[in-house]
């Protein structure tokens, strides 16, 4: 297996059941820290439209509630997924991690150390920092919590790589 893919991790769902990444192979990734209770919670539904736009094709959002940004996501497990349900979320989201830090989950510390993907490096700043990871599971971008998930910045990158030969 490719050392710079995200397919080396195991994330656990909301169930408490691990899975590994590699579930995810062939597929365009959206990966977001996510949280109830801020400023740019309403972009969960801003990732529902998103997920709506290519439901048809190899592309999927990845969801991680994250407390590490001023205790707006206090929810755990069962809260977490009653709350997804409510706002009507039709992808993945997993259970609550660390996103920076040395407690950092071994995912997020991936996405922070340019040598490990051979790629970039970005941490989270703050609840909704996004990483686009491509077909072979490599980080190709990020994006601040600003920018909007149905912007035509992530759309059209996103188009970009679902059209790409691999």
């Amino acid at each position: 297996m490719d050392n710079t893919s995200i397919y080396k991790f195991n994330v656990q769902k909301l169930n408490g059941d691990e899975i590994s990444l590699s579930n995810y192979q062939n597929k365009v990734l959206l990966i977001v820290n996510t949280a109830s209770q801020c400023g740019f919670t309403p972009q969960l539904k801003d990732l529902v439209e998103l997920k709506n736009e290519f439901k048809d094709q190899d592309f999927e959002i990845l969801a991680f509630p994250s407390d590490d940004f001023g205790g707006q996501e206090p929810l755990e497990g069962a809260g977490i997924a009653a709350f997804c349900e409510n706002v009507g979320t039709n992808y993945p989201v997993f259970d609550k991690i660390r996103v920076r830090g040395p407690y950092a989950h071994p995912l997020y510390q991936f996405f922070a150390d340019k040598k490990s993907n051979g790629n970039l490096r970005s941490v989270p700043r703050w609840n909704f920092h996004k990483f686009l990871i491509d077909k072979e599971g490599h980080v190709t971008d990020f994006y601040y919590p600003f920018t909007k998930p149905t912007s035509s910045k992530i759309r059209k990158k996103i188009g970009r790589l679902l059209t790409a030969a691999h």
